[in-house]
């Protein structure tokens, strides 16, 4: 597997902290998740009660990121008033959440390879984790996502959509096309505050097309994704 992880990334040295700068992947369909969704019950990735790096994570979110619809966690509109919160609680952790199609815990590969294709994995404190399958290297990560002229930041919370280890769509420095066929090829999933906050045409659909980039933490602007910053280690 060639990653070309050298070329996936600028990086300068200034004071003895290394400042990087990572490639834009674009026009990747984005569909939306949310905390407290069970979307398949019976597939092992049809739950977002659960993430793949929280088994607790609706508890650990603080409840369903949304409504209760005939007893059922569904979504909501999110706007600007609130700063795209949820409107029926107050969510412990981010509400500016995505995946991306790389579980680098429970996938065998993905845990295998990450310790390569990984740009972060040889930095502090991430290289002391390489071999601890307890520890995610990519779990809170911060996300740059932009389209048209809106531009929000956001946290990897979970895997997805469809693969997961799908390294040289998401490490790589070409802007390679997802492997997931699902959903009109959707290449990563993102909270309600995340279509709201970059105005997406469905609350649900599989039409929307985002920009998007990894960020040093440091590289975040403030912001309403700032309110909430989830800095919890996995279960």
């Amino acid at each position: 597997m060639i990653i070309g992880c050298v070329g996936a990334l600028l990086a300068t040295i200034t004071g003895g902290a290394r400042h990087t700068t990572y490639p834009w992947h674009t026009e990747i369909v984005a569909t939306t998740f949310w905390v407290g969704e069970v979307f398949d019950p019976t597939a092992d990735d049809g739950s977002q009660v659960l993430s793949t790096y929280d088994d607790n994570w609706e508890q650990s979110y603080g409840g369903c990121d949304g409504v209760y619809v005939d007893g059922q966690c569904q979504t909501e509109e999110r706007t600007a008033e609130n700063d795209y919160f949820p409107t029926s609680m107050t969510p412990r952790q981010n509400p500016f959440y995505l995946d991306l199609p790389y579980d680098d815990v429970h996938d065998e590969t993905g845990f295998r390879h990450r310790g390569s294709v990984i740009p972060w994995a040889d930095e502090v404190p991430y290289r002391d984790w390489i071999t601890n399958p307890s520890r995610s290297l990519l779990k809170d990560r911060w996300v740059e996502l932009r389209r048209g002229d809106r531009r929000c930041f956001g946290q990897i919370e979970d895997a997805g959509p469809g693969q997961y280890h799908d390294a040289q769509y998401v490490f790589g420095h070409d802007d390679a096309r997802p492997a997931n066929r699902k959903f009109n090829g959707a290449g990563m999933d993102v909270s309600p505050a995340i279509n709201g906050c970059l105005g997406f045409s469905d609350l649900e659909g599989t039409n929307d097309r985002v920009d998007w980039r990894f960020v040093e933490a440091e590289d975040v602007p403030d912001g309403p994704w700032k309110k909430v910053i989830t800095s919890t280690p996995p279960s």
